[in-house]
């Protein structure tokens, strides 16, 4: 029987529902049901590994000509295992700092990661590349769109990489086979797959949380005779045309696309043009808001002052977590999105709402806008039973939400189908087709947009095993969970910084969370070299009780990832792995603050000697 309070509080949700519009019982139960229709007891398991039969799918279809070098073996005072803009941050820093003994190590024929495998049609950042592309001031350019497509980013990778020189730091088409603590020599051995031996006195690592392709255990996958790829891997080769179309290679073929994802957000509409059919196999849809793509306007190019992308990048973060109290400089997709679904929580009146109230608000709020993003599609896809279909039921950061003009416009055209599997994904894949419900769909070619590896092991999605302190391997040290120090170092591995892991504020613009992080470890680097020191670990009982402050902390956030349907952001249904739930909770700007302390404290939980 309900308590006296409970009678209160559901009085006080209905009235406030009502005065918006929303039936709370409706919305609660649907996204309920339709969140169950898609949990896969497997979880993660339910993914497989591109490795042994399956490990073409990650070969770079980019290079005809494999480098011939000799093996290196030398002494250094860093590796930088990445070279994508996590990894050009840190050699940038590096150079920066004086500190030119370093290596880059990079599996990739260039700079660029991300940006150097994704190449798809239609790839392009999702935060505006004013703010995403990292470094704009130092190498003097200025972005041609508000949002770049990967030819661009890619080019301004190199360009970074020319801009300090770090090329003659790079071994590029090399894997890391492994990295073993020295205990004698307070170093890093590094071993590749190309025999070099490099003794390292740190490792920073920033290979990246998202950069190892996944594929659906889809019964029979092995078996289908026509032709397979990997987005992150495009196969041009067989399509023909670019990044902007024209894949003639298409015209005659029957194409799947599975996944509809942020990737797949992006690729359908070209893919949709140039097939004569394509099948877009849907699991889950995405959340697809305006984009608003733009060419930069030269006028207001020629008003930018010193400082003014650090300044943009504060004023993004500040606009989506409530603090702006000036203009919104960015003005797009996300910060409307964070208006719409916490900024603008005022009452009818305008008035702030009540602590008690603020919770139901927020859900309200989302909901609202989850009706916003279910009205457009309505207003865009001529067939309802297929608008009905694309329409997604769960709250707006359950999933990364995606910003596109051209995606639900491709499922007017006649040569496009949804296959909507529900959540179960499709039965199997046969010699020729794609099975759902009974139905075969005779393909010549399936597209893999199925995204990259979450929640497993660090070492499985770098390819290689760390071994730190008395051959304790990092897999090992994170059976039970990741457990770090700021989310830069974790203890037993002494001299090892991570990058873009986790347990730190998250940030929707990667490159703005890789400066800071990059920032704080070279200098740590720099401070211990200039004091002639040689180890640096973590202290178990700091990065103990920070990971048990970010896990307490987490604890507000999980009610609403709980109630999430199954991705990355929230471990494909293990809360504990997903991406976003060891984040800290107050959020970047309140981790900044927190981080900028404890450097300006000294460190403290950090040995250096």
């Amino acid at each position: 029987m309900a308590t006296e309070a409970q009678t209160h509080e559901n009085a006080v949700e209905t009235a406030m529902a009502s005065s918006y519009g929303i039936d709370l019982v409706e919305l609660r139960a649907k996204y309920a049901f339709e969140r169950q229709k898609r949990l896969n007891p497997r979880k993660n398991e339910q993914f497989i590994e591109v490795t042994g039969d399956f490990s073409h799918y990650i070969d770079d279809p980019y290079t005809t000509e494999p480098l011939v070098r000799e093996s290196v073996v030398e002494v250094v005072d860093a590796v930088v295992i990445g070279g994508g803009f996590g990894g050009l941050l840190a050699g940038s820093k590096l150079r920066d700092a004086g500190i030119d003994n370093f290596r880059i190590i990079e599996k990739a024929a260039d700079f660029g990661g991300t940006w150097y495998w994704n190449r798809y049609p239609g790839a392009q950042c999702d935060i505006e590349s004013y703010i995403y592309m990292p470094l704009l001031e130092e190498t003097g350019y200025i972005p041609t769109e508000k949002y770049a497509y990967a030819g661009e980013l890619f080019e301004h990778a190199k360009r970074i990489g020319r801009t300090f020189d770090l090329y003659k730091a790079a071994l590029f088409q090399t894997q890391i086979t492994q990295l073993r603590w020295n205990e004698e020599q307070h170093r890093w051995d590094v071993a590749t797959d190309r025999g070099d031996q490099i003794s390292a006195r740190f490792v920073l690592s920033a290979s990246g949380p998202l950069n190892r392709p996944r594929l659906p255990g889809i019964p029979g996958i092995a078996s289908f005779r026509g032709h397979t790829f990997h987005t992150s891997r495009w196969d041009y080769g067989y399509t023909g045309g670019h990044s902007r179309g024209e894949m003639v290679g298409l015209n005659d073929k029957h194409v799947a696309v599975i996944g509809t994802g942020a990737t797949a957000i992006q690729c359908v509409p070209y893919v949709a043009q140039d097939a004569a059919r394509l099948y877009v196999v849907q699991r889950t849809p995405s959340t697809v808001d305006v984009r608003g793509n733009r060419p930069t306007d030269p006028a207001w190019a020629s008003t930018l002052q010193p400082g003014w992308q650090r300044a943009r990048m504060d004023n993004f973060i500040a606009t989506l977590n409530g603090v702006n109290d000036g203009p919104d400089l960015v003005d797009d997709g996300w910060t409307h999105l964070a208006y719409d679904t916490v900024n603008s929580l005022r009452k009818p009146d305008g008035s702030a709402f009540s602590p008690e109230e603020m919770a139901i608000a927020m859900e309200i709020a989302d909901f609202r806008k989850g009706d916003d993003i279910r009205a457009r599609i309505d207003r865009i896809v001529q067939d309802p039973a297929k608008a009905e279909s694309l329409k997604p039921w769960y709250g707006m950061v359950c999933k990364r939400p995606t910003f596109n003009d051209e995606y639900l416009d491709a499922f007017n055209r006649d040569n496009v189908s949804l296959i909507d599997t529900q959540g179960r994904g499709p039965d199997r894949i046969t010699e020729s087709a794609i099975v759902f419900d009974g139905v075969e769909y005779p393909v010549d070619c399936i597209i893999f947009a199925t995204g990259f590896e979450t929640g497993t092991a660090y070492s499985r999605r770098a390819a290689f095993e760390i071994y730190g302190v008395d051959g304790l391997s990092l897999t090992q040290k994170f059976a039970n969970g990741t457990s770090t120090l700021y989310g830069l170092a974790t203890s037993g591995f002494p001299n090892f910084f991570m990058m873009a892991l986790g347990q730190n504020g998250f940030k929707p613009n990667i490159s703005d969370t890789l400066e800071e992080q990059a920032r704080h470890i070279v200098e740590i680097v720099k401070s211990t070299l200039d004091q002639s020191k040689t180890r640096v670990e973590v202290e178990e009982t700091a990065e103990k009780a920070w990971v048990a402050h970010v896990l307490d902390l987490a604890k507000i956030k999980l009610p609403y990832f709980e109630a999430c349907t199954p991705g990355y952001y929230t471990g494909e249904g293990d809360i504990d792995k997903g991406l976003l739930i060891d984040t800290y909770a107050p959020g970047p700007i309140e981790f900044t603050k927190v981080i900028d302390a404890w450097r300006n404290d000294g460190r403290p939980g950090l040995v250096i000697d």
